[in-house]
C-alpha cells in the first residue's frame, strides 16, 4: 500500500451540537480505531442529497469498522437553525450521527471549500483523502478496504457498534410532505416524501383517504424513493417525480397502478444520453414537474436543467439549461440554472422556482417562434449568493430557496418562499414582489383550491388552507449574502489546481479523448482579464483584472477513471465531479495558486 502523508485530523467543533447520538458529544478521540469519514453537506444542496444515498450501501457494508459522520456547514441563513437541521436529518434519512456546525467551524479548520466535501481519517486519526462533489463512493470504498487490511495487520482497527442512536419515530399523517396536486372529484394527492408514499387526502385536506406505495425505497411496483412533484395530466392520470429512484412514474388513481415511464433507475452522469427512448436514458433528481404545450416538463434538480417529456412518441430530450449552476438567461440551450425544484404552467408561461439562485424564472416561446425554440428569462433573484425576505420592485426583491411555484387566476403567480416560511407573489403586470402569508413552516408548494390556496407546510407535516389575501402582508425586510471567508489571492497572475488522484487500481482513461474537463468563469465576468472558458487540463492560468477588488471564481471540474486492467476489454469507469463557488478578495499578499481538491491530497 502506498504510503500517504501524515495530517494530523482537526478536532469536530459546532455550536450546534450532536444529532443522532442519543444526546453524547463525540470527540476524535472517542472514535479513535474506527475509519471516520466527514461528510461536509447542506440540506439545500442537491449534489449533498447524491452523496448520502452513495454512501448508503458503504454505510451498511462497513458498520462495525467505519463511522460516517455529516458535519452540517450552512449555506443560507434557515440552514444554521438548529431544528432545521433536526427536520432535514429526519426528512432525508441520515442513519449516522451529524455534527450541526452553523458558524462553519470546522468547514474552516479542514479548509472545505465546496459542497459536498468528504474527508476520509484513519483509525489512528490521520487525514487520508479528501474528495469534494459526486461520484467517488467507488473510490472510498476501495480506500476503506484498504485501510481495514491495513490497520486490522497493524492492530489499530477497532470493530463493534458505531455511536448512531436513532431519533423516537414521531406519529403523524404525513412526514415532510413535498408536493400536492388537486384530483378532478376535489381530493388532494400529496406526496409523502419521507414514507416514500402517496397518501390521498380527503377535499378538508385532512382526512386520510388512501396511500399509495409500501412506505420501502424501490422502484417497484409499490414502492418509490423520496417522490416530490406531482402533475395532473390530460387523461386524468398523476405524473409523479420519484426523485431518488431518478425516474418520472404515472399513477392512475382510477384502478391505483403505477408504471415508469421514464428513466432507468440510475443517476445520469456527463457523458450520458441526454435524448432518447425515455425509458432508457437516466435522470438525475426531478424536483418537479408541469404539463404544458402537449409535453411533460421536468425540472431536473440534479443536473441544473429542464427536460421535457414527450407521450405521443415516448421519449424525453433536455429542454433548457447547460448543466452548468447560476443564474444565466437567454436561449434555452445557453441557460444556466440552480436546482429548479418547482415548475407551474400559465398560458404561454413555464414558471420556474429556481431554488438555488433563490429565482423565480420562466420559460417562453422564441421571439422568431422557431421551432421548439425556447428563451429563459428571469423575474426575481440575481445569482447564487444574495437572498433575503425584501418585497418591492422585481429587480431588488429577494428570495430564500423557492420550492415551488403556483400559477393564480389574476396572472400572477404565489411562491412557496421556504426558507422565508412564507408564501410570496410576483405580479408580471405591476413587476412586484409581496409578501401573502408568513408563519408557514418551509413551505414546499401549493394548489389552488376554489377561492382558496392550499398550501404544503412541509416542515409541520401538513395543508394550511389559506385565502387568498385582497392585500399584502407588510414584512420587514432583510437581505443576506452567503456567509464563506473570501479567500486572499495576489494580482496578475493565479495558478489553479484541480487536485485529482485517481484511487488505487484505476487510472485516467484517455483511449477516446480526454477525460477530464475543467469550466472557469467568474461573478463579475470583469474578475478574469484572460482563463475563463472550458477546457481539458485540469490546471490553469487565470489572469485577474486590474481594478475588479473582489467577486467569485466559478470552477467546475470532472474526471472519469476506471479500471487499470489492460485484458479487460470495456473495463468498469466512474464520474467525478464538483462545482466550486470560490469568493475572493485581490490583496498584495495573497496567494498566488488556488488549489481545489477534487480527489485526494493537495500536496501543495
Amino acid at each position: 500500500m502506498a504510503s500517504r502523508a501524515r495530517v494530523r485530523a482537526p478536532e469536530l467543533i459546532g455550536k450546534g451540537g450532536w444529532l443522532n447520538t442519543g444526546g453524547n458529544d463525540l470527540t476524535l478521540t472517542d472514535l479513535r480505531g474506527r475509519i471516520v469519514i466527514l461528510d461536509f453537506w447542506t440540506f439545500c444542496c442537491v449534489n449533498c442529497l447524491h452523496v448520502l444515498d452513495e454512501l448508503r450501501e458503504l454505510e451498511e457494508r462497513h458498520r462495525d469498522s467505519v463511522v460516517i459522520i455529516g458535519v452540517h456547514s450552512p449555506k443560507f441563513v434557515h440552514e444554521a437553525d438548529h431544528q432545521a437541521v433536526v427536520d432535514a436529518v429526519e426528512r432525508y434519512g441520515v442513519e449516522h450521527p451529524v455534527l450541526d456546525d452553523p458558524e462553519l467551524a470546522t468547514w474552516k479548520q479542514y479548509a472545505v471549500r465546496a459542497w459536498p466535501t468528504l474527508v476520509v481519517i484513519d483509525p489512528e486519526g490521520y487525514v487520508v483523502a479528501q474528495h469534494a462533489g459526486e461520484g467517488h463512493a467507488h473510490a472510498i470504498e476501495t480506500l476503506v478496504e484498504e485501510l481495514i487490511a491495513e490497520h486490522g495487520a497493524k492492530g489499530t482497527l477497532r470493530r463493534g457498534d458505531g455511536p448512531y442512536v436513532p431519533p423516537e419515530p414521531v406519529a403523524t399523517d404525513l412526514r415532510f410532505p413535498g408536493k400536492a396536486v388537486r384530483l378532478p372529484g376535489g381530493t388532494f394527492l400529496v406526496s409523502d416524501t419521507t414514507r416514500h408514499q402517496l397518501v390521498e387526502l380527503a377535499a378538508d385536506g385532512e382526512e386520510v383517504l388512501r396511500r399509495i406505495g409500501s412506505g420501502e425505497r424501490g422502484l417497484g411496483p409499490d414502492s418509490f424513493n423520496e417522490p416530490q412533484g406531482l402533475a395532473l395530466l390530460p387523461d386524468g392520470t398523476v405524473a409523479v417525480a420519484d426523485t431518488v429512484n431518478h425516474a418520472v412514474r404515472v399513477f392512475d388513481p382510477a384502478n391505483g397502478t403505477l408504471e415508469t415511464v421514464a428513466g432507468t433507475g440510475k443517476q445520469w452522469w456527463q457523458g450520458s444520453p441526454t435524448a432518447g427512448p425515455a425509458r432508457e436514458v437516466d435522470l438525475s433528481s426531478p424536483w418537479d414537474l408541469a404539463w404544458w404545450q402537449d409535453r411533460l416538463w421536468i425540472a431536473m434538480a440534479g443536473v441544473h436543467q429542464i427536460w421535457a417529456y414527450d407521450p405521443a412518441d415516448g421519449t424525453v430530450a433536455v429542454a433548457a439549461g447547460t448543466t452548468n449552476e447560476g443564474l444565466v438567461d437567454g436561449p434555452a440551450a445557453e441557460a444556466w440554472f440552480a436546482q429548479p425544484s418547482g415548475l407551474a404552467a400559465a398560458g404561454d408561461r413555464l414558471w420556474i422556482a429556481d431554488s438555488e439562485t433563490s429565482a423565480v424564472r420562466w420559460i417562453e416561446r422564441a421571439a422568431d417562434d422557431a421551432a421548439d425554440g425556447y428563451v429563459v428569462r428571469t423575474a426575481v433573484g440575481t445569482g447564487l449568493f444574495d437572498f433575503g425576505h425584501r418585497d418591492g420592485a422585481a429587480e431588488q426583491a429577494l428570495l430564500q430557496h423557492p420550492l415551488g411555484v403556483t400559477a393564480l387566476p389574476d396572472g400572477s403567480v404565489a411562491v412557496a418562499d421556504t426558507y422565508n416560511h412564507a408564501l410570496r407573489r410576483y405580479d408580471p403586470a405591476s413587476g412586484e414582489v409581496t409578501t401573502l402569508a408568513t408563519d408557514l413552516r418551509e413551505p414546499s408548494a401549493a394548489v389552488l383550491a376554489d377561492d382558496d390556496i392550499v398550501v404544503v407546510e412541509s416542515a409541520r407535516h401538513r395543508l394550511t388552507r389559506l385565502r387568498l389575501p385582497e392585500e399584502a402582508v407588510r414584512v420587514e425586510s432583510v437581505a443576506h449574502r452567503t456567509q464563506r471567508a473570501a479567500t486572499d489571492i495576489a494580482p496578475g497572475t493565479l495558478r489553479l489546481d484541480v487536485v485529482f488522484q485517481a484511487p488505487a487500481g484505476q487510472k485516467l482513461d484517455t483511449r477516446y479523448g480526454p477525460s477530464t474537463r475543467l469550466l472557469v468563469s467568474a461573478t463579475p465576468p470583469e474578475l478574469l482579464a484572460d482563463g475563463a472558458g472550458a477546457g481539458t487540463d485540469l490546471a490553469r492560468d487565470l489572469v485577474l483584472a486590474d481594478g475588479v477588488s473582489e467577486g467569485v471564481l466559478h470552477v467546475s471540474a470532472m474526471a472519469a477513471s476506471c479500471d487499470d486492467a489492460p485484458d479487460v476489454e470495456y473495463p468498469a469507469c466512474h464520474v467525478h465531479q464538483q462545482d466550486w463557488g470560490v469568493p475572493v478578495r485581490i490583496t498584495g499578499d495573497g496567494t498566488a495558486r488556488l488549489g481545489l481538491v477534487l480527489a485526494g491530497l493537495d500536496a501543495e
